[in-house]
């Protein structure tokens, strides 16, 4: 069973980035993430609220694009940036494995 909202220290490890930074991007693009708040006033992110951090992260930190260039990027081809997005992270994911795949022979 999948879990269905994270804190804010999993989706910074998930994401590889501090806990400021998360809360950074959250409070920059209200438009994309929009994470639920707990009574105590915790964050719990979904995994829609993941992925959209995900591709934030992507056009920040991989492509160097200022947080406009990012939003304006997210709002006018979002689809693509997604699906760049899921394909560095299978890509990541064949990488690992052959890295185990070596280590073992």
């Amino acid at each position: 069973m999948e879990k269905l909202f994270w804190t804010i220290g999993e989706v910074a490890e998930e994401l590889g980035e501090n806990v400021s930074a998360v809360r950074f991007w959250t409070n920059s693009f209200p438009q994309f993430v929009n994470p639920g708040r707990t009574a105590k006033g915790d964050r719990r992110y979904t995994s829609g609220d993941i992925a959209a951090l995900k591709e934030i992260r992507y056009l920040v930190k991989d492509k160097g694009l200022s947080l406009d260039g990012a939003a304006q990027k997210l709002s006018s081809d979002r689809a693509k940036v997604s699906g760049r997005v899921k394909a560095i992270s299978i890509l990541e994911g064949i990488r690992r494995q052959l890295v185990e795949i070596k280590k073992s022979l």
